[in-house]
């Protein structure tokens, strides 16, 4: 397939090399051009603009930080809204708000293009050994038709209904999960105060749970090694404000979501805007007298 790929940061890149790999033609485009170059030794095609990685394109592929970068890549003058032609689909792999796909895919509707939303799970070293756990929503027979595109970038495609904001609810609430798993690791790991070592009880958890999710954060955090950052404190930190706000959406008290905000905020207020957001684990250690 001709695709794009819009967005080369920590996610974007090893995706677009994934898809040159598999044999789709890729144009790249990020504000940053330098980026974009590092993947012309890999094959793509380094595009000019956004509206120039647009032309003659199967579909699009986003994978930028926020609802605001989105905005601007898409409705901005000469953006992926204006240059897509009739027929080609806009494929969101941003973590946004569901107000936000909502939106795309209004607009790209009155426009006569597809959307998509197919936000994924996964760190970018998952991105890089095409590990990534797709979940995507929308127009049944879009989906099939860009099945290669997923196959391409991961391990497991999973649909999560017929509107595309359905996609970005369940990856906002996942995300959300994982939160309070480093929340829930930060607060236990402050059994060193009776000296148990870390190491050990993450090697009882991960035996108990047997998640590769538990054990490869879990580690992050005994070894308290959060920089650089996969993912850092500032992206968590809107991850769990978006899925309070779609809490708000559906009337559903979300306590803990709550909780973790506030303890982001707390990271983000001390100085660790830079660190993973598993370091989020500093304030419980700093709240047991730890540091």
């Amino acid at each position: 397939m001709q695709l794009a790929l819009i967005g080369l940061g920590n996610m974007g890149a090893p995706m677009a090399r994934n898809l040159l790999r598999a044999g789709h033609r890729v144009s790249a485009y990020n504000r940053t051009r330098a980026k974009a170059e590092t993947l012309a030794g890999d094959g793509a095609r380094v595009a000019e603009s956004i509206a120039d990685a647009c032309r003659g394109v199967d579909a699009v592929v986003t994978m930028l930080p926020h609802d605001e970068a989105e905005t601007e890549t898409t409705f901005g003058e000469s953006g992926i809204a204006a240059s897509l032609a009739s027929g080609a689909v806009h494929i969101s792999s941003s973590t946004i708000s569901t107000a936000m796909a909502r939106g795309l895919a209004a607009e790209h509707t009155r426009r006569g293009q597809g959307y998509l939303s197919a936000p994924v799970f996964g760190r970018p070293d998952a991105a890089e050994a095409r590990k990534l756990v797709v979940v995507t929503a929308g127009d049944a027979a879009a989906i099939e038709r860009f099945r290669p595109v997923f196959d391409s970038i991961g391990r497991e495609t999973f649909i999560a209904g017929a509107e595309p904001w359905q996609a970005n609810a369940v990856k906002l609430c996942g995300n959300f999960m994982i939160a309070s798993m480093l929340e829930t690791f930060g607060e236990a790991y402050e059994l060193r105060k009776s000296k148990v070592d870390s190491h050990l009880f993450l090697d009882v958890v991960t035996s108990v749970f047997g998640s590769p999710v538990y054990a490869n954060y879990g580690r992050i955090i005994a070894d308290e090694k959060y920089s650089p950052a996969g993912f850092a404190v500032p992206l968590g930190l809107k991850d769990v404000r978006l899925v309070l706000e779609t809490a708000q959406e559906c009337a559903s008290p979300m306590p803990i979501a709550s909780l973790v905000r506030d303890h982001l905020i707390s990271a983000l207020a001390q100085g660790q805007s830079s660190l993973d957001w598993s370091s989020v684990a500093k304030i419980a250690a700093r709240n047991a007298g730890l540091e």
